[in-house]
């Protein structure tokens, strides 16, 4: 090489900043980022996340994610926990022995993402936080802690547990993580702690970073996302407050949601995405979509064509618009159990909603 130095000092900078310029391009490419070109061209037909929420289990399948692609589906997100053993107290422990599903520990992780890969699906890692204090009446939103070092002690353990997973995500050459996911008392509290976090974890992982936010206050009152790739939001907004809605009327209940979200994401300049979306196959599965079927499920009225509608209506808002991202759909099983409570829940599989999911993944141009 030294033969060279004399010719390669001629030339730089302009050879040098080329040189970098390809290296960021074909990290991205190759990382498949979703990116906003400018204002006119928004988000790239291609680089749309066609997602789904992938549900870990106790084995995994070459066969079972290739049934994926039927649907068009181009990225899983994967979902490993974090145990927390109350809302107020700082401990996380990273896994909780048998507990824990095969899917959710490292090696499935691992072996899922390879699967993934041979058939040219892309993953996002989206590590959660698990309350085992299940009687407080608490939610992951309502973490806090009671003094100064014990939010230092916190931020010190959740630090250890986001970390973990962005190394294994770079080992990986996972194409995206999430950094959080509905920790809205930490995320709106804590900027300064958030921002110091993320500078880390981009230490250690080189891909698209996000955070995804509650749909409620959350995602609009949380300062970094300046710091990440793209906004995430779990969509579970409520639409309307009658059963069985049509298209038309989910679309009416989208538009203060939506003019939310665009003043957002014009403010940060960032693509937003759906890191959740999904609805029951109920007839109020509009009305409050983040809850699931209660323990009355057996007397519960069918009704796939409501999870159609809004499949339908959320696609119709959003999709084209130049600024979105895509979604991951909430969710979708490797084994499917013929049974009524599961095809109650949210998935769309071997229902009209998937096929709705599969025609606007399926669209380049987001058209109907």
């Amino acid at each position: 090489m030294k033969k060279y130095d004399s010719l390669i000092k001629g030339l730089w900078p302009p050879l040098g900043v080329v040189l970098v310029m390809l290296v960021f391009v074909s990290a991205a490419n190759l990382r498949g980022l979703p990116s906003v070109d400018d204002a006119t061209k928004g988000v790239t037909a291609e680089s749309k996340f066609r997602g789904v929420n992938w549900v870990a289990g106790d084995s995994v399948s070459l066969e079972q994610l290739a049934q994926l692609k039927q649907y068009n589906v181009t990225w899983i997100a994967q979902t490993p926990f974090g145990w927390q053993t109350a809302y107020n107290q700082p401990e996380i422990a990273l896994i909780r022995g048998n507990k824990v599903y095969w899917g959710e520990r490292d090696k499935g992780l691992v072996q899922t993402t390879l699967f993934a890969k041979q058939l040219g699906l892309k993953t996002l890692l989206k590590p959660h936080i698990w309350l085992m204090d299940r009687n407080s009446g608490k939610w992951l939103g309502d973490i806090e802690m009671q003094t100064e070092e014990e939010w230092r002690q916190w931020f010190a353990n959740y630090s250890n547990f986001i970390l973990h997973y962005a190394r294994l995500a770079e080992a990986q050459k996972i194409e995206a993580l999430c950094i959080g996911t509905e920790l809205y008392l930490p995320a709106v509290k804590r900027e300064k702690d958030w921002r110091k976090l993320i500078k880390e974890i981009r230490k250690v992982y080189k891909g698209q970073l996000t955070y995804a936010a509650n749909w409620y206050k959350e995602y609009e009152e949380i300062r970094f996302w300046d710091e990440l790739d793209f906004i995430g939001i779990q969509a579970y907004f409520p639409l309307t407050d009658k059963n069985e809605p049509n298209v038309d009327e989910l679309r009416a209940g989208w538009a203060v949601h939506q003019a939310a979200i665009t003043k957002l994401q014009a403010k940060y300049k960032k693509p937003v995405v759906f890191t959740e979306v999904g609805y029951k196959s109920t007839p109020d599965a509009a009305v409050e979509p983040w809850k699931w079927p209660d323990r009355n499920w057996q007397q519960m009225q069918l009704s796939e064509q409501t999870q159609a509608n809004a499949y339908e209506a959320m696609f119709q808002q959003f999709w084209q618009q130049p600024w979105f991202g895509g979604t991951f759909i909430w969710k979708w099983y490797p084994r499917l159990r013929e049974n009524r409570r599961d095809h109650l829940d949210f998935t769309p599989q071997n229902k009209p909603a998937g096929e709705v999911m599969a025609r606007w993944y399926g669209n380049e141009k987001g058209q109907r």
